[in-house]
């Protein structure tokens, strides 16, 4: 009797006590959970129509986990908000356009931000509800900045490229460009409906979308092209 209470743990050998552990979730996954199911809400409600239970429940998490990760539903938002802004951002750093010659680069980027819009419906309307909010929460990621920050260089140092080749005229602000190349696509497509009505045409067709990513690259690539010397008029800045 004495022999078999050596290996008698509390009533509990070493195989039951691993049998009884609870299991935990990951916290990594959890959060993503969270906030997959918050950056759904916020999308389709925004910041004051979302509500932290139903986030929980999409989550299937309890209520505190949020809190406990995010401290509050306007944390939440603004970390939901920030991943936005940075997936966009990684997403065209991977495009390694200075790899590319410069037309082909800025083509590239052209597309690639026409099919992010459309894939990712979610992030054209939670930038729509962040300014209504007048940027509030994106204001405090330092995170954002440095991220845009490198997004600009790239874009200045295509364009920089492209002046080189002597293909792009000199003097554009990549700012401007960057713009510009958001605001063609994201006016066409948060503006679809109030545009069918008016021009009487479904913006969303299939040849539509088509069409409308050729004029957006035309249009850029016009925007940004060194154009030819008039015969006779060497004055004319190219």
């Amino acid at each position: 009797m004495h022999r078999k209470n050596l290996n008698y743990r509390g009533g509990m050998n070493d195989r039951n006590m691993e049998k009884a552990k609870p299991r935990t979730r990951d916290s990594r996954v959890t959060k993503s959970l969270i906030l997959a199911a918050a950056k759904s809400e916020f999308a389709r409600l925004g910041l004051g129509g979302a509500r932290v239970d139903v986030i929980a429940n999409k989550a299937c998490v309890n209520k505190r986990m949020i809190y406990h990760y995010f401290g509050s539903k306007e944390k939440l938002f603004q970390t939901v908000l920030e991943e936005a802004y940075l997936d966009i951002r990684s997403a065209e750093q991977e495009l390694a356009l200075d790899h590319l010659p410069p037309r082909d680069a800025l083509e590239t980027l052209v597309r690639f931000t026409w099919d992010y819009y459309l894939e990712n419906p979610e992030f054209i309307r939670l930038v729509n509800s962040e300014n209504l909010h007048r940027a509030r929460h994106l204001e405090q990621s330092d995170r954002i900045r440095a991220a845009s920050r490198r997004f600009v260089d790239m874009v200045r140092n295509l364009l920089d490229r492209g002046v080189a080749d002597g293909v792009f005229r000199d003097g554009i602000d990549p700012v401007q460009l960057n713009i510009t190349i958001a605001a063609i696509g994201y006016y066409y497509l948060t503006n679809r409906y109030t545009g069918a009505i008016l021009f009487e045409r479904d913006f969303m067709d299939k040849d539509a979308l088509d069409q409308r990513l050729r004029f957006n690259i035309d249009t850029v690539m016009r925007l940004v092209e060194r154009r030819p010397v008039p015969a006779g008029n060497p004055d004319d800045p190219a």
